[in-house]
């Protein structure tokens, strides 16, 4: 669904123009200070608020193309003065060109388009080049963590990694009957779709061998 332009976007973005990175040199300045972790696809940022929220000893950067959700992401961001946490506004497929190599911790994927036709499968955002994306700037025991209620893509996924040879763990199909639904943090539109009835997947994938996998 195409979001709606935001009324006054450019002024409400100018007026959170501090919790935007611009440049590398934006993020060096909290780079050597904390943790870095990032979420890729962030929409409206209840996920990542809450994330910085929960954990202030972490800095989080939010990645985000759509102008029109940022916005809202800003906006709350500002309001809480969440001091952890920045957004950036582009696209996926620039990662390496906004990160180092070895500079991001956790990377979160959150119920991410599955471009269902068979024809769009390179534009999933784990699809194996964006793997390799975010296995680049990842440190060496780096982890990705992935949730969707849509299983095809889910599957699809699991296909890529072994077709990368990442190893997962945490494997589940029903997050929130599971064990590792202890610490889980909601986005949007989990719980609209668990709400809904909708078994929320969850699997976390790893740079480097190191586990095997577990699963429920």
């Amino acid at each position: 669904m195409r979001m709606r332009k935001k009324k006054n976007a450019e002024s409400r973005l100018l007026a959170c123009e501090d919790y935007l990175l611009k440049s590398r040199e934006d993020l060096l300045v909290y780079r050597d200070k904390m943790p870095l972790e990032l979420e890729i696809g962030c929409g409206k940022g209840g996920f990542i608020c809450q994330m910085a929220r929960r954990y202030p000893q972490r800095f989080f950067v939010a990645l985000e193309v759509s102008t029109s959700a940022l916005i809202t992401a800003l906006e709350t961001a500002k309001a809480e003065s969440l001091a952890n946490l920045r957004f950036i506004n582009a696209n996926a497929v620039h990662l390496p060109e906004l990160f180092e190599s070895g500079e991001v911790s956790t990377i979160y994927l959150n119920f991410s388009d599955p471009w269902p036709k068979a024809r769009h499968f390179k534009r999933r955002l784990t699809y194996r080049l964006f793997l390799e994306k975010y296995c680049s700037v990842l440190t060496p025991d780096g982890k990705i963590i992935f949730k969707t209620d849509n299983r095809p893509l889910f599957d699809f996924t699991l296909e890529e990694c072994a077709a990368l040879s990442l190893p997962v763990t945490d494997l589940t199909y029903d997050l929130h009957n599971s064990s590792y639904n202890a610490d889980n943090i909601m986005t949007e539109y989990e719980k609209n779709f668990s709400s809904q009835g909708f078994p929320i997947h969850r699997v976390v994938i790893h740079k480097k061998a190191e586990n095997t996998v577990s699963q429920t």
